[in-house]
C-alpha cells in the first residue's frame, strides 16, 4: 500500500504524459479501496493500533485515522485526495476521521460494477447527489434526537462514547469531564451568536511525570516561563497584570547605521541616552503600579533593575498566542507602546500568580481567574508518547463537546444510524425509475460497511449478524439497534447509551459522497513532469557534450 504506484501514463509529447478513460476511473476506485483497507481495523472499541515511524526516527502508536494518514506517503493522486478528506473531517468536527475514509472507500467500491458495465459516470454521480440530499434529510428528520444541554451527565455519556474507542476512553468519566470543562470555559454566547474557539483559547500543556488523574483544567493559563530576576516575587495574590507587545530595550539602529565619535565623552553621552530612554519606558510602566508585566519581546538588564526595584515581576518572550489567551483570561488589553498605557488596560480578573517548579522546569501559573474565557489543560502522564496520544484523544473529546453545544442533536452509534438511513433509502429507491435506481440502492447498501467493520474488528460472525440486524431494521421501532463493538452482538443503543453528535455524521456523509463524486468525474490524469531517470540522462548527455570540445582543443595543443 505504502509503495502504491502512480497509474501508468501514456506519453503525449516530450515531458507530458497522459492516461484516460475507464482505466483511470477503475484505478481511482482501487486506490480509494486501498486507503480504506489500511485503517479499516482502526474502527470501534476493539480497534487495532498502528505503529508509525516518521523520517526523524520517532515512533507514534495510535488508532486515530487522521494521525495515521498524515504519516502515509502515496504517489497515486486519488489516494492523496482520500488522505485529504480525513484532514478536512478533523478540522471541521474533530471526530469521525476513520469512518469518513471507510465510507468514501466503500462508496467508490460500489461504483466499480457500474463502471465495468460501461454506465456513464454522470449517471452514477446524479444518483450519489440525490442520495446525499436524502441522507441529510433522513438524519435530521427521522433519526436525530435532541439533547438537553442542562443534563451534564447525558453530554458526558456522548463524549465517553466517542472516545471509548481510544486509549483515553479507558479513564472513563474523568477525561470526558476535562474536555467538557475546557469547552464550557471558552464558550461564548453573545446575543445568540455562539463561539467556541478551542484551537486558540484551550491550550493543552503536556508535563511528563505523575499520573493521568493529576491532569486538570486550570481556571486561567500557564506557561513554561520563570520570572527574569531572582529578586522578583514568585507568588502574588490578586495581581494587577500589564501585557505588552513591545520590548523594554533600547532601539538600536539598522545595519547601515554609522556613528562617528570625535570627542572622548561622546560614548558616555550615547550610553546616557540609552539609560534615559530605558528609565522613561520603565517610568511609564511603574506609574500604573502593576504587579506583573508580561511582554512578547525582550527586557534589557537595566529595565530589569528598575522594575525589580519597583517590586514588579516580569515574564518575557511570551508567544503571541499565549499572550492573547492570557489577555482573555485576566481581562487585560495588550499594549503596543508604553506611553499609551491606560488604567483600563490593566488586567484585574486573575486571583493568583505563582511560579512552580515541576520536574526540572519552571512554570508560571496565572489562575483563579474570574469567569475566564480561556484556559490551559495541564496533562500529566508517565511518558511523552502516552501524553501525545492522550492529547490527540482529548482534542477529539473537546471537538465532540463543542459540536453538541453548538448543535444539540445526537444519533445512535454502533452502526445503528447507518442501518436506519440505509433502510429509509432502500424504501425510497423503489419509487425511482430509470438507470439511477441501481447506484442509489448501492449507496444504501454501502452504508452497511460501518456495522460490518465493527463486527469484523471484534471477531463476530459478519454475515449472520448483519442479516439479523437488517431484519431488525425492517420495522421502525428497532431503528436504534446496532452492533456492540465489544462483543459483536446486536443490542439497542438506548440500553447501552451509545450516541454520537449529529454534526459528525452529517459531515462524514457529505465529505465521503463529495469525494466519491469528484473522483468519479476524473477521466484523465495528465502529468507534465519527467521521470528522474530521463532528467539524469539528459543532464549527463549535456555534460558530455560540453566536455568534448575541451578534450579536442587539448589534443590540438
Amino acid at each position: 500500500m505504502f509503495g502504491m504506484e502512480a497509474p501508468r501514463i501514456l506519453v503525449l509529447s516530450q515531458g507530458t504524459k497522459r492516461e484516460s478513460g475507464r482505466k483511470v476511473q477503475l484505478e481511482n476506485v482501487r486506490a480509494a479501496k486501498a486507503i480504506a483497507d489500511v485503517i479499516r481495523t482502526c474502527l470501534g472499541p476493539k480497534s487495532m493500533l498502528k505503529m508509525l515511524m516518521n523520517p526523524m526516527g520517532s515512533i507514534v502508536m495510535t488508532n486515530d485515522g487522521n494521525a495515521i494518514l498524515r504519516e502515509i506517503t502515496v504517489q497515486h493522486p486519488a489516494a492523496k485526495t482520500m488522505i485529504e478528506i480525513s484532514r478536512t473531517q478533523d478540522e471541521e468536527v474533530g471526530d469521525g476521521t476513520t469512518s469518513v475514509i471507510i465510507l468514501a472507500g466503500e462508496f467508490m467500491a460500489v461504483a466499480q460494477p457500474f463502471l465495468e458495465r460501461n454506465m456513464h459516470p454522470t449517471v452514477i454521480i446524479s444518483a450519489y447527489r440525490q442520495a446525499l440530499d436524502d441522507m441529510t434529510e433522513f438524519l435530521k428528520k427521522d433519526v436525530a434526537l435532541p439533547i438537553d444541554l442542562n443534563n451534564e451527565q447525558q453530554i458526558l455519556q456522548v463524549i465517553q462514547c466517542c472516545i471509548g474507542t481510544k486509549i483515553l476512553g479507558k479513564t472513563g468519566e474523568f477525561a470526558c469531564r476535562l474536555a467538557l470543562d475546557a469547552v464550557k470555559t471558552v464558550y461564548i454566547d453573545d446575543n445568540g451568536r455562539k463561539e467556541i474557539d478551542i484551537k486558540r483559547y484551550a491550550k493543552i500543556e503536556k508535563v511528563p511525570g505523575g499520573v493521568l488523574e493529576d491532569s486538570k483544567v486550570l481556571k486561567g493559563v500557564m506557561f513554561n516561563k520563570d520570572v527574569i530576576h531572582s529578586k522578583m516575587r514568585r507568588r502574588i495574590e490578586k495581581p494587577r497584570i500589564l501585557l505588552l507587545d513591545c520590548g523594554l530595550e533600547y532601539k538600536k539602529g539598522e545595519s547601515q547605521t554609522d556613528i562617528e565619535m570625535t570627542k572622548e565623552n561622546d560614548f558616555t553621552a550615547l550610553l546616557q541616552i540609552e539609560e534615559d530612554y530605558i528609565q522613561a519606558v520603565c517610568a511609564d510602566i511603574i506609574k500604573f503600579k502593576p504587579d506583573l508585566v508580561v511582554t512578547e519581546k525582550g527586557v534589557s538588564d537595566l529595565a530589569q533593575h528598575f522594575l525589580a526595584k519597583a517590586n514588579i515581576s516580569v515574564l518575557r518572550r511570551l508567544k503571541k498566542t499565549d499572550n492573547n489567551r492570557l489577555a482573555r483570561a485576566c481581562g487585560a488589553t495588550i499594549v503596543n507602546r508604553t506611553d499609551e498605557i491606560r488604567e483600563e488596560d490593566i488586567g484585574l480578573k486573575a486571583g493568583l500568580f505563582e511560579v512552580q517548579k515541576i520536574g526540572d522546569e519552571y512554570f508560571s501559573f496565572i489562575v483563579e481567574c474570574e469567569n475566564p474565557k480561556a484556559c490551559t489543560i495541564l496533562l500529566r502522564g508517565p511518558s511523552k508518547d502516552i501524553l501525545g496520544e492522550v492529547e490527540r484523544n482529548l482534542q477529539d473529546a473537546m471537538c465532540v463537546a463543542r459540536n453538541i453545544l453548538l448543535e444539540p442533536f445526537i444519533v445512535p452509534g454502533g452502526g445503528a444510524v447507518e442501518m436506519a438511513v440505509g433502510k429509509l433509502m432502500s424504501d425510497k429507491a423503489k419509487s425511482f425509475t430509470g438507470v439511477t435506481q441501481s447506484p442509489y440502492r448501492a449507496i444504501s447498501r454501502a452504508l452497511e460497511v460501518i456495522p460490518r467493520t465493527l463486527i469484523q474488528n471484534c471477531g463476530g460472525n459478519t454475515i449472520r449478524t448483519l442479516t439479523e440486524l437488517r431484519a431488525k431494521h425492517v420495522t421502525d421501532e428497532f431503528k436504534t439497534w446496532g452492533i456492540d463493538g465489544d462483543t459483536g452482538a446486536i443490542v439497542d443503543m438506548k440500553t447501552l447509551d451509545i450516541w454520537e453528535p449529529l454534526a459528525v455524521k452529517l459531515q462524514a456523509y457529505k465529505t465521503a459522497i463529495e469525494t466519491a463524486v469528484i473522483l468519479l468525474r476524473i477521466d484523465d490524469i495528465v502529468s507534465g513532469s519527467k521521470k528522474r531517470e530521463t532528467l539524469e540522462k539528459e543532464a549527463s548527455s549535456r555534460a558530455n557534450a560540453n566536455a568534448k570540445p575541451t578534450e579536442e582543443s587539448q589534443k590540438e595543443e
